[in-house]
């Protein structure tokens, strides 16, 4: 009973704080709001990267096993192509060698006989050694036979000199003078030692005479017989420009630039486009003194 009259007297205070805790709930509602989503926003953030830092961790170790998976397995066939080639190879090598060792003496037995093929050798060298002797003596055959018709060409060339030549030995000449030098050689005067009857320049008179006289008849001095007709035996045959139907051109003798009147649309010569020159203006228009043009 003492309970129930003791909340009986606090009741008529009870509303006005229940009213009054609202009222100040109220005003601190807001706050504690924000400040409620700020802690859920930053925590959900720290769960999200930590998934997300958990989720690079697999996908990091399931990347790593997969390459080292596949490494793996080119590497193994990597090294089964090489234990193959390799294993190829031996055998190749093997096969050479039993091939070689084979036909050596599959050779030997039954295709080339090495005694006959030294007495085959033999018999070359043998031929080739008489070959080569007979080849040096068809040599120095040779040699003698070219010596011999030199020293006869050298003989007959001696014989036709001295066949030829034979006069010239009383003479200073030889073979092979200047001409002006044997010509001055037979003209020179003489050294009279004696006085004589005749005159004393009559020797180089007679000379000089002879001299003119084969200088004379050098000359080629034919008979001139003058025609006996005005008449050519032979017809005239005009060049192919004077035998034109169109007769001689007088382009390049009277002008040098064509001119068709027949094309022309009007008979006014040509307007010039620029200031004529005074001095060829005058060409033609003025005169001298005396009258006449210059």
């Amino acid at each position: 009973m003492a309970t129930l009259v003791r909340l009986q007297g606090r009741l008529p205070g009870f509303k006005e704080g229940f009213f009054q805790r609202n009222r100040c709930v109220d005003e601190y509602r807001q706050m504690e709001y924000y400040a409620a989503v700020k802690i859920q926003s930053w925590f959900r953030g720290c769960k999200v990267r930590a998934y997300i830092r958990y989720l690079n961790k697999m996908m990091i170790f399931i990347q790593k096993w997969w390459r080292g998976y596949q490494g793996r397995k080119q590497f193994r066939k990597m090294v089964e192509t090489a234990y193959f080639i390799m294993k190829m190879n031996f055998y190749n090598e093997m096969a050479v060698r039993i091939q070689k060792r084979w036909r050596g003496y599959y050779i030997r037995k039954y295709i080339h006989n090495y005694y006959a093929l030294k007495k085959y050798l033999e018999a070359i060298s043998l031929n080739n050694e008489m070959v080569r002797r007979g080849l040096d003596e068809f040599a120095e055959m040779k040699e003698r036979e070219e010596e011999k018709q030199a020293l006869e060409r050298e003989e007959k060339k001696k014989d036709y000199q001295a066949r030829k030549m034979h006069y010239l030995l009383s003479t200073q000449q030889g073979p092979f003078r200047d001409a002006a030098e044997v010509l001055q050689q037979r003209l020179k005067p003489f050294e009279p030692s004696m006085r004589v009857a005749a005159s004393s320049a009559s020797l180089e008179e007679a000379r000089e005479k002879v001299k003119q006289e084969e200088w004379r008849n050098r000359v080629h001095d034919d008979e001139f017989f003058p025609f006996a007709s005005c008449h050519k035996p032979y017809k005239y045959i005009p060049s192919m420009q004077r035998s034109s139907k169109y007769g001689k051109e007088n382009y390049g003798l009277k002008y040098f630039r064509e001119q068709h009147t027949e094309k022309w649309i009007t008979n006014k010569d040509f307007i010039t486009a620029v200031p004529p020159i005074h001095l060829f203006e005058k060409f033609g228009k003025t005169y001298s003194r005396a009258g006449e043009i210059v």
